[in-house]
Parts: C-alpha cells; sequence; structure tokens
C-alpha cells in the first residue's frame, strides 16, 4: 500500500442500519452519547445523541499526545479502549481525563512544578487570554495526572531517595488502586517536580452541541522522555500501540486501528514534522489556535462531521450527498475538514 496516498471509494451500500442500545456508565473527555450495535459485528462505536434539546455545559478535560522517532518517522502513542467503555469502544485514542477537582487548586500545585507560576500562564495559556493561571495549572495537572493514569508514563523528576516511589506507584496502578489524592500524596512525600514544561499546547477542542455529554478539552503535545516505558491500564484501555503516522492513517482506514475524530485529525496534522526537531521548534511557537467544535450532520446510517475551517460548517442548508463521497487522504495533505461515520469507522473525506 502506497504509505503516502490512501484511497478508498465508498458508496452509499456501505452504509448499513443502525440499532439503538444502551451501556455503561464511564465518563470520558471526547465522547458520550448512544451506542450503536452492528448487526453485521463491527465494533460498537458511539454516536452523538441527537436529541438534547439544550447544550450541555462542557466538562473541562485533557489530553496528551506522546511523540518520540527510532531514527525514523515520527511515532504516536495510541490506546485502544475498552469494548465495554460508553467513551468511543474499541476506539484508539491518546491518553487523556476530564480535570478533577483537585487538579483545579493552583496555590498548591505551583509549588511542585518546574516552572513559576508566570510561566505557566505563559506557556500552558499561550495565545488565549482567556485562560489564566489558575484554568492553564489545572489543564496541566490533569494531563499528568491522566498521562499515569491511562498510560503508565509519569511527566515528573525525582531524587534518587524517591526513585521507589515510582515502583510503589507502578504496581498500585496495575492493580487499579491507585488513591484518588495520589499525585497530591506523591509530591507531598518529597524529592517529585512535575515537568510542566514538557506539556505544549497543541489543540483546543469542545464536543459538538447535539451531545449530551460535552467537554472542553486541551491537546497537549508532549515528547516521550527516556527510560520510561507506556503501558495501558488493562481497564478502561486494553491494548497501547506506537505507530507511525502514516501506519496510524492507513489502519483507520482499514479498520485496523480506528481512531476517533480529534485523534485522527491529530495524526494527520503532525504528517508535514519529518522528525522531533521540527516538531520542537513549532511547540515552542504553537498557541492553542481556534476552538474546534465539529457540526454534526446525522445521515441514515451514519453522520458527517464539519470542522470550522471546512466551507460549509456554517450553511445551515448544507446536506452532503453520500453517494458522491469519496474516502481517503488527500496527496496534498490538506487538513481534514470533513469525517463520514460509516460502517463503524470515522473516515476522512477528500475535498
Amino acid at each position: 500500500m502506497n504509505e503516502n496516498v490512501v484511497l478508498i471509494v465508498l458508496s452509499a451500500w456501505s452504509c448499513i442500519l443502525l440499532q439503538l442500545g444502551t451501556d455503561g456508565k464511564e465518563q470520558s473527555p471526547t465522547g458520550d452519547g448512544e451506542r450503536l450495535f452492528f448487526p453485521n459485528g463491527h465494533a460498537n462505536v458511539l454516536l452523538m445523541n441527537l436529541s438534547t434539546p439544550t447544550p450541555a455545559i462542557p466538562v473541562r478535560a485533557s489530553t496528551v499526545i506522546l511523540v518520540r522517532d527510532q531514527k525514523g518517522p515520527l511515532e504516536v502513542y495510541l490506546l485502544k479502549r475498552s469494548g465495554r467503555s460508553d467513551f468511543m469502544p474499541g476506539r484508539y485514542v491518546f491518553p487523556g481525563g476530564t480535570v478533577d477537582v483537585d487538579d483545579a487548586d493552583p496555590d498548591f500545585w505551583k509549588a511542585y512544578g518546574d516552572m513559576d507560576p508566570e510561566q505557566v500562564r505563559s506557556r500552558l495559556g499561550q495565545g488565549e487570554p482567556d485562560l489564566g493561571l489558575d484554568e492553564a495549572m489545572a489543564y496541566g495537572i490533569a494531563a499528568i495526572r491522566e498521562t499515569f493514569e491511562e498510560a503508565g508514563l509519569l511527566l515528573a523528576r525525582c531524587s534518587t531517595a524517591a526513585s521507589r516511589d515510582m515502583e510503589a506507584l507502578s504496581e498500585q496502578r496495575s492493580r487499579g488502586a491507585l488513591p484518588q489524592t495520589w499525585l497530591r500524596d506523591l509530591v507531598l512525600s518529597g524529592g517529585w517536580t512535575l515537568m510542566l514544561s514538557a506539556l505544549a499546547p497543541w489543540s483546543h477542542w469542545i464536543t459538538p452541541v447535539a451531545r449530551s455529554r460535552r467537554y472542553d478539552t486541551r491537546f497537549f503535545m508532549a515528547l516521550m522522555p527516556h527510560g520510561q516505558e507506556c503501558q495501558p491500564d488493562r481497564r478502561e484501555t486494553t491494548h497501547g500501540i506506537w505507530s507511525t503516522l502514516s501506519a496510524a492513517l492507513a489502519g483507520n482506514l482499514e479498520g485496523t486501528i480506528p481512531l476517533s475524530p480529534p485523534t485522527l485529525i491529530t495524526v494527520q496534522e503532525l504528517l508535514p514534522y519529518p522528525d522531533i526537531a521540527s516538531l520542537e521548534r513549532e511547540m515552542d511557537i504553537r498557541s492553542w489556535g481556534e476552538t474546534r467544535v465539529p457540526r454534526l450532520i446525522p445521515l441514515p446510517g451514519g453522520a458527517i462531521l464539519l470542522l470550522p475551517w471546512d466551507p460549509d460548517y456554517a450553511n445551515e442548508a448544507f446536506r452532503p450527498d453520500v453517494m458522491r463521497f469519496n474516502v481517503g487522504l488527500s496527496p496534498s495533505q490538506r487538513p481534514i475538514s470533513r469525517i463520514w461515520y460509516s460502517n463503524g469507522l470515522w473516515l476522512p473525506l477528500i475535498p
């Protein structure tokens, strides 16, 4: 398969009738709604609850895009959600989760980060005057905490004497026995510094208005530190992989690495960066940019998501013609602006 251009032409016959059902109570930052079951055996997925009369207030959440290179193309770390999850079951996503009450305590956390408060506000709130120190710190602490809980990676430095704490934490995590305040307890034990400087703003997503639960999610970029390994928690996430960008995009089209919409967009956005050095240069200057609130258009047997930069995003009369859809990746690497939900997959549409 040509990794630079992947094209699949799908017709309306590829859509199938959906039967509604419900399952699970778990919450997570990038999805919720009614679970859809496919009679032909495709993985269960989540689609939006289209009947919500009043838009829900988004809950704050953080996601971390972990990147590395192994003397080759960039790779991203992807976690497969449990098939029992009420959030993107069976989907590959980046580590992340909601901002807890304990994360939103800047007076406490400012003593344990590797940046002073002004540096935190400047770096993590970059480009958004309304994102002050309190909000920036809460998102950053949640990003560090959730990355360890979901991927087993701790963005922190420790003294030699404190290194045994990591072994104990990893053992607790493997048993699903981490206390709710484990990160606070860890820094209070002494010798630990949280690496807030390892996080860089990448994108800001808010769940579509149609959903009954919505999330206001900050996507941070972080480089994989040396000396640690990522692994799923075997409960919320069942599998973890390092994947090149082209392999992840091709796997999504083939159904072997089904990606959530924000994950799909993010992986495609990373294609112009051939190595860590070029990505680091972008991380140094990148702001949060335009907030991404996808627009959902329901279709018989599926749906379309329009991104804010799509020319028809604000066109309320726009109705896509499924029979004319071409699905795949643009040879020119033009940004994906439309994603089609069909046959259990979120698929990019060629303009």
